[in-house]
């Protein structure tokens, strides 16, 4: 009896473990279809806050040059590990912000949520927050660069993907040039340094916008709008609609 049981338990551990993988195909599948709008194979690309490279992988994918910046020691481990012979990956452990030198990141208990920004981590650790069950507990000392040393070394990107937890304004003052198409991520609890993005953005050039919400993949538009409009979008959001998402930008000239 005891050999079937495990037996059973066996058999049921490989349907997990390939739901799991199936899951995880359908998902890489999604993102490389939904990012191939903005990418083509031979593009430069970067993925600023990669952290375990789910985006990283679908950049990959479409056959970009991809440039992965990530601060955290761990993460850079598991990129090295999963993607590290792939020659169209260039990995920089350090972290982007206005200016080059040192900054402090506090080391959440969940890799996804390390942040540079403290008025972030207040944010969504606060008792209606979406993160209150979590802990920055750590904090170490990352080197600083700015996307505009960035491209002079790579080469200016066809896409940027910007994913810092709160630090994005920052990371967009490092940019002083347009790039055809970006995305950063925004989250309702500090909207307005969302509006100071959109606002930079439009200044460096004309820019028209959209975005999506959650992980959903998928542009809430139909067409881009021009900086004004999407504000208003933001500003008339409902919290209860989501916590967050990830705003696009786009060159229009």
């Amino acid at each position: 009896m005891n050999s079937i049981k495990r037996l059973y338990r066996s058999y049921r551990e490989a349907q997990k473990a390939r739901g799991r993988k199936r899951k995880a195909l359908e998902k890489k599948a999604i993102r490389t279809a939904f990012y191939s709008q903005f990418l083509k194979p031979g593009h430069i690309c970067f993925d600023i806050g990669a952290n375990m490279g789910n985006r990283t992988e679908a950049f990959l994918e479409i056959g970009c040059k991809v440039i992965a910046v990530e601060p955290q020691g761990q993460c850079v481990e598991h990129l090295l590990s999963v993607f590290g012979r792939n020659p169209n990956l260039v990995i920089v452990n350090k972290a982007l912000d206005k200016g080059p030198g040192e900054q402090e990141i506090y080391i959440s208990d969940a890799h996804t949520l390390s942040s540079m920004s403290k008025e972030w981590i207040e944010c969504v650790k606060s008792e209606d927050g979406p993160f209150k069950d979590f802990s920055w507990d750590k904090k170490v000392t990352v080197e600083t660069e700015t996307l505009d040393a960035l491209i002079s070394q790579h080469g200016k990107p066809a896409f940027c993907k910007i994913d810092v937890e709160g630090f994005e304004y920052n990371v967009l003052q490092g940019l002083t040039q347009q790039i055809d198409a970006l995305s950063f991520e925004f989250s309702m609890g500090v909207i307005y340094t969302t509006m100071k993005c959109i606002e930079y953005l439009a200044e460096l050039g004309p820019t028209v916008f959209n975005y999506s919400l959650g992980e959903t993949m998928k542009l809430e538009l139909p067409e881009h709008v021009d900086r004004s409009r999407i504000i208003e979008i933001l500003e008339n959001m409902p919290r209860e609609k989501s916590t967050g998402g990830d705003i696009y930008a786009m060159r229009n000239s």
